[in-house]
């Protein structure tokens, strides 16, 4: 029996054949690549839609001023993280089965690393450039600290506020990769699923920083509802499965109560629970609908370059869009240059895509493998 076929964007070795009972769905989840770029862009409408900053606005008054029609709607759009983690755990999953650890990592880091250190350099130099050093905070070991991904843990402020996110990310590699080393099977996972949810609701009780700040509550139900559902295309929809999905949606309706006000304090005004937990079931449903093949007619191939394009545009929009609009919005019509903006990023994704992250993750995967080695000492 065939295994399926996993997105372009994420190479993988031959999986682990599937139990005879397994249902079979072959075919490339292209589908994924259109979520990951829709995800990106909810977000990029929060933070030039949605966001205000009423001490030093870039639009120059407050968004619900400047979008009053969109703003309200836009101001949900910082649930657009939530799915990203959601196709994060099911991608991952996929892309670490039948792989070892060193193998897991290696493709991680040429596939975050390079356009990562690309956006580092180019926003630090454009915002010293526009602000100078004394404005924006930025210094040498700032940037430098930035390189590594870790200064969040490191008590280094991000040189773009959206790079919080790939702290989390490095977090739940590390746990998922303890399980690899372990050997990934579907009983190993599922167990993994259920005591990290269990973790997650305990954690904050605890009184251990450490415990909190690797079961992640704010993050975790949705990272494994997304493992969960692959577990589901490539085993088949079990009671257990059910059962844990349904927990990790029970408990992500419980921290949007925190997120909640989080992002309340970004938009400057009352969101409605009810919305977003009809946001984040939408969410689930679209992932869900992907994993048990019920959005075939979308899985398309050009998907593959929306997908290419979703973590450039993720790393560059907020703080190079928000330079770009402070420049300019006295000179040119708010949606006019809402779309200008939006087309550059995009453009700027895609160069970046095919001149920085391409021909970097060929030689670093070519120097961290070894292969050129390999072929000198013969």
């Amino acid at each position: 029996m065939t295994t399926p076929a996993v997105p372009a964007v994420i190479p993988v070795h031959a999986a682990v054949p599937r139990p005879a009972a397994a249902p079979a769905r072959s075919g490339r989840l292209y589908t994924l690549d259109g979520l990951r770029l829709l995800a990106a862009l909810i977000v990029v409408a929060f933070h030039f839609v949605a966001f205000d900053d009423w001490a030093t606005p870039v639009w120059g008054k407050s968004t619900s001023v400047i979008f009053p029609t969109a703003h309200p709607i836009a101001s949900y759009g910082w649930l657009g993280v939530q799915l990203f983690f959601l196709i994060s755990g099911f991608v991952i999953c996929m892309s670490c089965w039948g792989r070892t650890v060193k193998e897991f990592a290696i493709s991680r880091v040429i596939r975050l690393y390079p356009a990562y250190w690309f956006a580092v350099l180019l926003t630090a130099a454009v915002m010293l450039w526009s602000h100078g050093m004394k404005q924006t905070g930025i210094t040498p070991g700032k940037i430098l600290s930035n390189l590594t991904m870790l200064q969040e843990p490191m008590g280094v402020g991000d040189i773009d506020p959206v790079y919080w996110t790939l702290w989390t990310e490095l977090r739940f590699y590390l746990l998922f990769g303890i399980v690899a080393a372990l050997g990934l099977t579907y009983r190993r996972v599922v167990t993994f699923c259920g005591i990290w949810l269990l973790m997650s609701v305990l954690a904050p009780h605890s009184g251990i920083d450490l415990i909190k700040l690797m079961a992640m509550p704010d993050a975790a139900p949705f990272f494994v509802a997304g493992v969960v559902m692959f577990l589901m295309r490539r085993f088949g929809t079990k009671p257990e499965l059910w059962l844990l999905l349904g927990m990790s949606w029970l408990l992500a309706q419980n921290q949007l109560h925190a997120l909640l006000k989080t992002a309340e304090g970004s938009v400057k005004h009352q969101l409605s629970w009810t919305v977003c937990l009809a946001v984040i079931t939408v969410f689930y449903l679209l992932v869900l609908a992907v994993a048990l093949g019920r959005l075939r007619f979308f899985n398309r191939k050009w998907l593959t370059t929306a997908g290419a394009l979703t973590f450039p545009l993720y790393l560059l929009h907020e703080e190079l869009g928000w330079e770009i609009i402070r420049r300019l919005h006295t000179d040119i019509a708010p949606w006019p240059l809402l779309g200008g903006i939006l087309a550059v990023m995009l453009l700027a994704s895609w160069l970046v895509h095919r001149f920085v992250e391409r021909p970097s993750a060929k030689a670093m995967k070519k120097w961290l493998t070894g292969a050129g080695a390999v072929g000198a000492r013969r």
